[in-house]
């Protein structure tokens, strides 16, 4: 519900504060007291366009904020938190105006664009007035309320159509996005297929491309490698075959020196450690120049060899550039190209299940639409013939409403095959045309009335706060007795904020507000206040008889009794 409403520096207001009760809340006042700004300030946190005419000469800037309470997970506070706003015990909206027409909107205590109020608002708050009817408006909102109305039966065939619905969109979106896509597909597996026949028909191993590296460059500089080798080998302990000069080889050197030793090793053990050291390098030597004379045998000029690795470098090399900078990104990209062929290859069999599943999804669609439309149309009998008694009871008695639900044009849709529009036929004979344009604003107001009376006694109302501006235009006696029932039979489902001029209204209120001016001789301003027992009594007098006579009050106190046993017994009822 609205908790508070403050209003600062808006038209005739200065700077006042809207204590809300759950229930009905009346709103009186004299003719230019600024009711009117009320409405105008509550549009103005619901995200109405800002004016700077609205702002009170003299000011900066207006400002209107609202607490409400409502739960976390109310989609009031869904949006808001999406908005970034802190949701907690209740919700703060403030809209400000300055006097140059820039307006600023806060939700939650964090900066938001204005449209995020007017989301936000939609959840919370419905304003109806002469401009403020727009559920009656628009289409969609007129299929909304049916489905509202028609409670349970109505809610499981438009959930069990929704969720055909659905699934054969989404079947039927997948369908159309493999047939599109079906000839670069037909081009991508001919490219996938191609490479991994090239993979295939090579048959790389991790790590080839380096091994084959290492060995071309062996195989290219044989001849140089056996020389090198050879020449090595000589040197340390073979016939020296390559030397121009043969000299003693490093063995016969190393076994010379050790032999200059052998007398005097054992006088010193200095001289027996050098010794062990010698021995140590000549078992060395030996054993390289052994390895060196088995390298001389391995080290073959094989030129055959020679051209099938340079061929094989070659093919490898062909099959990186286009797959991988080295054999194992080849190799991986093959693996990865055999698991999208495998998935392009059975897109032509999801082809063939979504096919009859599409064409079944859609008969069961429509039979679950048919459903939908004979649930819709039993709610809607009821739902014009109750919202018709409710006018009788609003001064429109001689009016019939009708909803009539037909065909889309466009077919099935998200919400069914059926259009559904609120019918009204404001005199006998009339024909029935769309309620916005067949009724005034005040027959609007209403009309929306006892929409909102219907559905919300129906468990369909869907916003918490109703806000009824010129509902009671035109009407007076004891038919404005059954506007202010019906304000009540609605406030015992929802928050109801009414503005009105009628005292046989205003005697329902489970709270009474009154907008009062006041002029120091210069400015004149307005303030609001709550009203109780005495002071409720001659608010209401005035309102019957312009003064606060005795006969006035007894009038009033005689009205209030009226309207408490008329409360009671509909409760009883």
């Amino acid at each position: 519900m609205l908790q508070e409403l403050r209003i600062q520096r808006l038209g005739v207001i200065d700077d006042a504060v809207l204590d809300l009760h759950p229930g009905l809340n009346v709103l009186t006042g004299e003719t230019g007291a600024g009711k009117t700004m009320v409405v105008t300030g509550l549009g103005l946190l619901l995200g109405a366009r800002a004016d700077a005419g609205l702002v009170r000469a003299g000011a900066a800037s207006a400002v209107v904020e609202g607490l409400v309470e409502v739960g976390p997970d109310h989609p009031a506070s869904v949006r808001a938190a999406e908005a970034g706003a802190e949701v907690g015990d209740g919700l703060v909206l403030i809209r400000s105006v300055s006097a140059e027409g820039r307006s600023r909107a806060h939700v939650g205590g964090r900066s938001a664009p204005v449209g995020v109020l007017a989301e936000v608002g939609e959840h919370l708050v419905a304003v109806h007035g002469q401009a403020d009817q727009w559920r009656l408006r628009h289409g969609d909102q007129h299929r909304a309320m049916l489905d509202q109305f028609g409670g349970a039966p109505v809610a499981k065939a438009l959930g069990r159509y929704t969720e055909l619905h659905d699934e054969h969109e989404a079947a039927r979106a997948e369908l159309a996005h493999l047939r599109e896509q079906a000839r670069d597909r037909a081009r991508e597996v001919e490219v996938l297929q191609h490479g991994l026949e090239q993979l295939e028909q090579l048959d790389p191993r991790p790590g080839e491309d380096a091994d084959l590296r290492i060995e071309d460059e062996r195989l290219s500089h044989a001849e140089g490698l056996r020389t090198a080798a050879a020449l090595a080998h000589d040197h340390l302990g073979g016939a020296q075959e390559y030397a121009a000069e043969p000299s003693p080889s490093a063995v016969e050197t190393i076994a010379a020196a050790r032999q200059a030793l052998t007398g005097e090793v054992g006088h010193d053990p200095a001289l027996r450690e050098l010794d062990r050291r010698l021995a140590d390098i000549g078992y060395l030597v030996a054993d390289l120049a052994a390895d060196l004379s088995s390298y001389l045998t391995d080290v073959d000029v094989d030129p055959a060899r020679l051209a099938w690795v340079q061929q094989r470098r070659a093919d490898l090399t062909a099959v990186t550039r286009k797959y991988g900078e080295t054999v194992e990104d080849a190799l991986e990209w093959g693996r990865s190209a055999a698991q999208r062929l495998d998935l392009l290859l059975g897109s032509d069999s999801r082809i063939s299940e979504l096919e009859p599943r599409v064409a079944e999804l859609d008969r069961e669609r429509t039979v679950a639409a048919a459903a939908l439309t004979r649930a819709r149309s039993k709610a809607a009998a009821r739902l014009a013939k109750a919202v018709t008694t409710e006018l009788s009871h609003l001064a429109m008695g001689q009016a019939t409403v009708e909803v009539a639900v037909t065909p889309r044009t466009a077919g099935l849709g998200r919400h069914g095959a059926d259009d559904v529009e609120i019918l009204l036929a404001a005199n006998p004979g009339s024909p029935a045309r769309t309620v916005a344009k067949a009724a005034s604003g005040g027959e609007l107001s209403r009309v929306m009335l006892a929409l909102e009376v219907v559905t919300g006694a129906a468990g369909g109302a869907d916003v918490p706060t109703f806000v009824f501006d010129e509902v009671d235009a035109g009407v007076g006696g004891s038919a404005a007795l059954d506007v202010g029932a019906r304000l009540a039979a609605l406030a015992e489902h929802a928050q109801v904020v009414v503005v009105t001029h009628l005292p046989q209204v205003a005697a329902y209120a489970d709270r009474h507000l009154v907008v009062r001016k006041a002029s120091d001789g210069h400015i004149t301003s307005s303030g609001i206040h709550a009203l109780e027992g005495d002071e409720r009594l001659r608010e209401l007098a005035r309102m019957m008889s312009g003064g606060e006579s005795e006969a006035a009050l007894d009038h009033a106190r005689e009205l209030v009794a009226s309207t408490s046993a008329r409360r009671t017994a509909a409760a009883a009822s």
